[in-house]
């Protein structure tokens, strides 16, 4: 599969905007992965680390464990506090197993990075790395349901597979995020990689699996005897 334009705008270098309650940051660019799906640059660039003015703050970094001195970046934003309160930190791209060691496990909590993310990007073969990085996650006091996986959907991994890749993260008990290839978004996402009855099914499978995770019942059932 060739790749195609992308459908929304996709923005590179320094980023620092804010809300009232909310800041987001990019303090770093590029991945050397060169994944197929992605449109990330692999020229790696550090960012100087704007002054940090909520106590929410996404860093929108598409790989940042990937950069240089992170450990010691991490542990910076760690020490930032805001009218005397600590900051809480999200990242808003998939952790890359690739690059997460007990360390940077440690230091994400330590520096209370919440809802953290894990990228599953490729195939079913990967279910002992992904294992292992949920393992060395929850070593450091992470939650399983406080934890989500991403998958790639719609994309060269078949319907199949990604179906294979669901089942074990309920025995692991972590939410997913069903990402479509290309930036792609419902109700307007475009058949590529899969048929759209697929892509239909995976999204119901993927809101009932979340369900179960959050509840431990099926909430629908218990609506449905009222």
């Amino acid at each position: 599969m060739k790749k195609r334009g992308i459908i929304r705008s996709y923005s590179t270098g320094p980023y620092n905007k804010m809300n009232d309650t909310e800041q987001w940051i990019r303090i770093s660019q590029g991945c050397p992965n060169r994944c197929d799906f992605c449109y990330e640059p692999p020229q790696r660039i550090v960012f100087p680390i704007p002054p940090i003015e909520r106590n929410l703050v996404k860093i929108m970094d598409m790989n940042i464990l990937s950069q240089e001195c992170v450990l010691e970046r991490i542990q910076y934003l760690g020490n930032q506090k805001v009218n005397n309160k600590v900051v809480h930190y999200e990242l808003v791209c998939g952790v890359d197993h690739r690059f997460l060691n007990s360390d940077l496990a440690e230091a994400l909590k330590e520096a209370r990075f919440q809802k953290i993310r894990l990228a599953w990007d490729f195939g079913y073969i990967d279910q002992i790395r992904i294992r292992n990085a949920l393992k060395s996650l929850m070593a450091s006091g992470y939650r399983s349901r406080d934890m989500m996986v991403f998958m790639i959907c719609n994309w060269e991994i078949p319907y199949e597979e990604c179906l294979k890749k669901l089942y074990l993260c309920a025995i692991w008990s972590v939410k997913v995020a069903d990402c479509y290839f290309d930036g792609q978004v419902s109700p307007n996402i475009e058949p590529i990689g899969w048929g759209a009855r697929q892509i239909k099914d995976f999204r119901r499978r993927v809101r009932k699996h979340n369900q179960l995770v959050n509840f431990g019942i099926d909430p629908e059932m218990l609506r449905s005897k009222k």
